[in-house]
């Protein structure tokens, strides 16, 4: 019997979707599902981007440039330009979503059995793009207790090899709510132009961040034009995950031109996603506030039903619409599943996300999850009601 790949039995299953099937058979069963497992936000995708969709008079459905048209690019260089960064469409590749950014990216810029430097938990699927590409993920464990700030600069300088080609964050974070400050930006900074290496930042979260905090992006810093590659979508923006349409922003055109390549591969990102994605830059401000106000309400409220149950520990997200909490038990890829399978209250039950699947350290998180603050805010009360009875009849089963 012919056999798997190696790359492909290391390719880790995704802790956000592998416990569909039993939320799916506790659906079956009559029970309602609350899922605060995925960041799939409620919020209405703006009109203006699925009227152009509607409105588009096509006759034949034809490739895209692979790169994206120039006029989507130019509209993206305004777009950014609004957020200091400063750049032209040449600078510009377009995906299909974020996560082909990253893999082209990463793709571009190592060998089989290269390394990159990741502070943990990080978005789960960087360790699938990883290994997608032979590449090895050096974690830096970063700490809830203080809210999963940038580890201690000298973590770094210990893990960097001569095999590292990077250095990957995201900003505000997935799935800690991070947002790392200017300083924080500008050690990262020192160390990857020390080392002479690449400093991605995953930036789709930019516009949620709370408390009148300001996202400062790695794009802003002159000295790293060659150094900095910027990875972003318009899934979260505006609540269009399904168009699957990102980008990789940079400076350095070695790494535009090896992308485009991998672009060129691939042939073209889907023509309709691009057409809502150019008439979502035309997006009122109105509705960023709006949904600015909206998750911020529904941060202040799962942060504070969280505190209210005994044992728990979280930390208030800064950014994004994520946050990981610290439960009382041992294992919650367990409790997660048993959750969905074995648990109801007055036939109601919630989906979390085992926090073990976002870090690359092995047995690190096994007590924590994610939690999406992307439902209504009587929804997520009554979630946390549901979260705060299962874990009284969890430890009384498993303590």
């Amino acid at each position: 019997m012919p056999k798997i790949s190696n790359k492909g039995v290391k390719m880790p299953q995704s802790p956000i979707r592998k416990l569909v099937p039993f939320a799916e058979d506790a659906k079956k069963r009559g029970v309602k599902v609350y899922h605060l497992n995925i960041g799939q936000p409620d919020i209405e995708t703006p009109q203006v981007a699925l009227d152009a969709v509607k409105n588009a008079a096509i006759h034949v459905l034809s490739y895209a440039r692979s790169e994206g048209s120039e006029v989507y690019r130019e509209k993206l260089v305004n777009y950014y330009k609004q957020h200091q960064i400063n750049i032209t469409a040449n600078d510009i590749v377009v995906t299909t979503g974020g996560s082909e950014a990253l893999l082209f990216t990463i793709g571009a810029i190592t060998d089989y059995g290269d390394e990159i430097i990741i502070p943990e938990p990080f978005y789960a699927n960087y360790n699938g793009f990883a290994t997608a590409n032979g590449v090895k993920v050096k974690p830096i464990i970063s700490s809830i207790d203080n809210g999963f700030a940038l580890p201690d600069i000298t973590e770094f300088e210990k893990a960097i090899t001569d095999k590292t080609k990077a250095i990957i964050i995201c900003n505000p974070g997935n799935p800690t709510g991070y947002l790392y400050t200017k300083e924080e930006i500008q050690k990262l900074k020192e160390i990857v132009l020390k080392h002479d290496i690449f400093l991605i930042a995953d930036e789709v979260y930019r516009e949620f961040v709370y408390d009148g905090a300001v996202h400062y992006s790695v794009m802003q810093e002159e000295d790293l034009a060659q150094h900095a590659i910027l990875i972003d979508s318009v899934s979260k923006r505006y609540s269009m995950c399904g168009a699957r349409i990102g980008c990789v922003v940079s400076k350095n055109k070695a790494l535009i031109s090896t992308v485009i390549k991998y672009a060129q591969a691939r042939l073209s990102p889907p023509t309709y996603a691009l057409i809502a994605s150019e008439a979502a830059l035309e997006t009122p401000q109105s509705y960023f506030t709006n949904v600015l106000d909206e998750y911020t309400d529904r941060r202040n409220i799962l942060i504070e039903s969280l505190q209210q149950i005994e044992g728990v520990k979280v930390s208030k997200p800064k950014g994004a619409f994520y946050c990981i909490a610290e439960l009382p038990i041992k294992n919650s890829d367990h409790f997660a599943q048993w959750i969905l399978e074995k648990f109801n209250d007055h036939k109601e039950t919630v989906m979390v996300a085992p926090a073990s699947g976002f870090y690359s350290t092995e047995g690190s998180g096994k007590n924590q999850v994610r939690i999406a603050y992307v439902l209504k805010k009587e929804d997520l009360v009554r979630s946390v009601e549901i979260l705060k009875a299962a874990l009284m009849v969890y430890k009384q089963e498993f303590s």
